[in-house]
């Protein structure tokens, strides 16, 4: 494989944790054409070394580059300080971009410590950080939509490891509406494609017109829905789901919605 083919293999993934990342698909495909644009003109920023690994450094480079992405800093964390004190929102970016590499985009410790240009000790202790916070995450309510039985118990499974909730699983886009308009959820898990062949993005976006909830997509086919040529979810996560993935997505999307006001 080519260089410009192994590059232009990774760039839906690439989309996938910078939106997670950015909080929406806007400002994190923009990221992601920064980084190309600034590849386009030094191919050395690649190098000899894995590409993969290169294109998220990039990334992260063009990512740190901008002082609105390190404005919320979490206190100093040393092992003595970390716990319940730190708030959700004042987890600062570097624990949340080791998580979603190591939790959403599966790089190894190693590999995430290059990317990130820290040591692997560092890379550790942001995890670690990470993980505090979102043990100490407020639980809330989740609808799950989706028409594998299987599939929806593991969501569920999970998600009560994490300390929330299911409000309810629903297989169709009627019984998601119905759902909802009966006992709206904090977080919505919803599949592509459902049993009666109703889609679930056409189930979100009728949610959608009557509460505000952040929504994670569970597609066997992510790379169709990352394309960013159209309006597309901000979080997506492949089948079959690794936990860890989920967790970070949860987790995530959680954190930017009560960023906002």
């Amino acid at each position: 494989m080519s260089v410009s083919d192994a590059i232009a293999a990774q760039i839906p993934y690439l989309r996938r944790f910078a939106r997670a990342l950015a909080g929406n698909q806007e400002s994190g495909d923009s990221y992601v054409v920064a980084a190309l644009e600034a590849l386009i003109a030094d191919r050395s920023l690649i190098g000899e070394e894995d590409t993969r690994v290169a294109l998220y450094r990039l990334l992260l480079t063009v990512w740190d580059s901008l002082a609105i992405n390190r404005g919320r800093s979490a206190p100093e964390a040393t092992p003595g300080r970390l716990g319940r004190q730190y708030s959700l929102q004042s987890l600062s970016a570097r624990p949340r971009q080791a998580f979603l590499l190591t939790g959403l985009e599966g790089f190894s410790i190693n590999d995430t410590a290059r990317i990130m240009r820290v040591s692997e000790e560092s890379c550790r202790h942001f995890l670690e950080i990470a993980d505090r916070e979102i043990a100490a995450q407020m639980p809330c309510e989740l609808l799950i939509i989706e028409d594998e039985p299987l599939i929806a118990l593991d969501l569920a499974d999970l998600a009560n490891t994490m300390g929330h909730g299911i409000r309810h699983v629903a297989r169709t886009h009627r019984e998601a509406i119905e759902m909802v308009a009966r006992h709206p959820p904090n977080l919505v898990l919803a599949d592509i494609q459902l049993a009666d062949g109703s889609s679930g993005i056409a189930a979100v976006r009728d949610i959608l017109k009557s509460i505000n909830v952040p929504v994670i997509f569970v597609t066997a086919y992510p790379e169709r829905l990352l394309t960013g040529e159209r309006p597309e979810p901000t979080y997506l996560i492949s089948k079959p789901f690794r936990p860890e993935a989920m967790k970070a997505l949860i987790s995530q999307a959680l954190f930017f919605h009560r960023q906002r006001p």
